[in-house]
């Protein structure tokens, strides 16, 4: 690495921007558990929180457990993107699942960009939410082939799209590193700490008892109908458990386990930059990404960092080396940040399925929503609050709950051994799609 590249991250922080500049949670260590509860959520992250919050407002005695600290794992670690749609458009979801699920399975994702605005405006979140859109990227000149058919489709689907031609990206973004674009404007980005936060404060509010440094460890069914689970800190009966892990499941959900591959994505964040520069990089301050298999994606914070992540590697690796890999992929797509300072580097898990999309389900008094694919802000705290409403309220269940939850087809119990080999797959195909660039 050029030696002006490596004085630029001496200095970086392996610290999660987010979480610096969010003032001092309160501490939930040490609290009395209760015996007895009529849901038990495990996990506290955005899915958790928004369950626990829905099974309260239902009235129900509500306990929730996260292992470290509440919003530890993928909730304040990811990039903030709050986005429509899944892996698949609209006409693959009604080509692969049928006229009537699959359109209700793109209007469950567009339902979800919906609820996260109208819980912040309820609950009074200070999340930072600005719905500039997003523009999805084509890396290779065959990947903007179907983007015009893309736009049409999605609008035809209530959600307005518009394809952006190469000529015309200098519009929308500072760089000529790409063959045009996907544009859908109803997205946004927010501070996904601070919108945690807020999800934390309204689970309060609302009644839900919230415990820190509790791992659940085994839940084990009753014949009543009831489970119990055992914690690190003793045993509490519960009518009704939700869990909410996604990257981070255990051994308390071995189903979920082998139905997850967590993964690791990284992300860097630069020193705030001049205001000119920060409007030549974003004009219209969208969320960028790009259709690699080994995607980066990247955005303004509302302090004018770039905020640049990526999924690296397959490979175990460290913040220290991604970082560096990172910073030469940002200046490779922006020049002009040649010279910007990386302060903060981080990493953490998203969850991936096999069939890559979210699952949420109920099965023997256990219900869940998992696997974001890394799309989750929007979709999976959506899915916790609309599963406990199925499960406690006799609402309709969600639309994902009637896809089928495979297995990894592989021998599998939680640790992707066989990551690397599929990451070559990719990394091979990346390298097809990039011939022309």
């Amino acid at each position: 690495m050029p030696a002006r590249a490596a004085d630029l991250l001496a200095t970086v922080e392996q610290r999660v921007l987010w979480q610096v500049q969010l003032p001092a949670p309160p501490d939930y260590r040490g609290r009395p558990l209760p015996d007895v509860a009529d849901l038990v959520v495990i996990g506290g992250g955005f899915t958790g929180l928004a369950a626990a919050r829905r099974g309260a407002l239902l009235g129900g005695r509500v306990v929730l457990l996260e292992a470290e600290t509440l919003g530890w794992g993928a909730s304040s670690r990811n990039a903030g993107m709050c986005l429509v749609g899944h892996k698949w458009g609209p006409a693959k979801l009604v080509a692969h699942y049928g006229p009537e699920l699959g359109t209700a399975l793109h209007r469950e994702s567009v339902a979800s960009v919906e609820w996260t605005a109208a819980t912040i405006a309820e609950e009074g979140i200070d999340a930072g939410l600005v719905r500039a859109g997003h523009l999805d990227l084509a890396y290779g000149p065959g990947d903007a082939d179907g983007m015009e058919a893309a736009a049409r489709e999605l609008t035809a689907a209530g959600t307005p799209a518009r394809f952006v031609s190469r000529a015309a990206l200098r519009e929308e973004i500072g760089t000529d590193s790409y063959f045009g674009g996907l544009l859908v404007e109803t997205d946004g980005g927010l501070d996904p700490a601070r919108y945690h936060a807020g999800l934390a404060e309204a689970a309060g509010r609302a009644g839900v008892d919230l415990h820190e440094g509790v791992r659940a460890l085994r839940i084990r069914p009753q014949r009543d109908g009831r489970s119990v689970v055992e914690t690190s800190r003793g045993a509490i009966l519960a009518r009704e458990v939700f869990v909410g892990t996604n990257g981070y499941a255990d051994a308390a959900a071995p189903a979920l386990r082998r139905r997850v591959i967590p993964v690791g994505s990284y992300i860097i964040a630069t020193d705030p930059l001049p205001a000119d520069l920060a409007a030549g990089i974003s004009p219209k301050g969208r969320m960028f990404f790009d259709t690699k298999n080994f995607l980066n994606y990247w955005r303004l914070t509302p302090d004018r960092r770039v905020l640049f992540g990526g999924r690296v590697s397959f490979w175990p690796s460290s913040v220290g080396k991604t970082a560096r890999i990172l910073q030469r992929t940002m200046v490779a797509i922006h020049p002009q940040l040649s010279s910007a300072r990386v302060a903060y580097a981080w990493g953490g898990k998203l969850g991936f399925s096999y069939d890559r999309m979210p699952h949420a389900g109920r099965s023997g008094g256990v219900s869940f929503a998992t696997g974001c694919c890394g799309s989750g802000v929007a979709i999976l705290p959506y899915l916790g609050d609309r599963t406990i409403a199925w499960v406690m309220g006799g609402a309709e269940a969600p639309a994902l709950s009637r896809l089928p939850f495979p297995l990894i087809p592989a021998p599998y119990e939680g640790r992707p051994w066989f990551l690397p080999f599929v990451g070559e797959w990719y990394r091979l195909r990346d390298r097809l799609s990039s011939r022309g660039r």
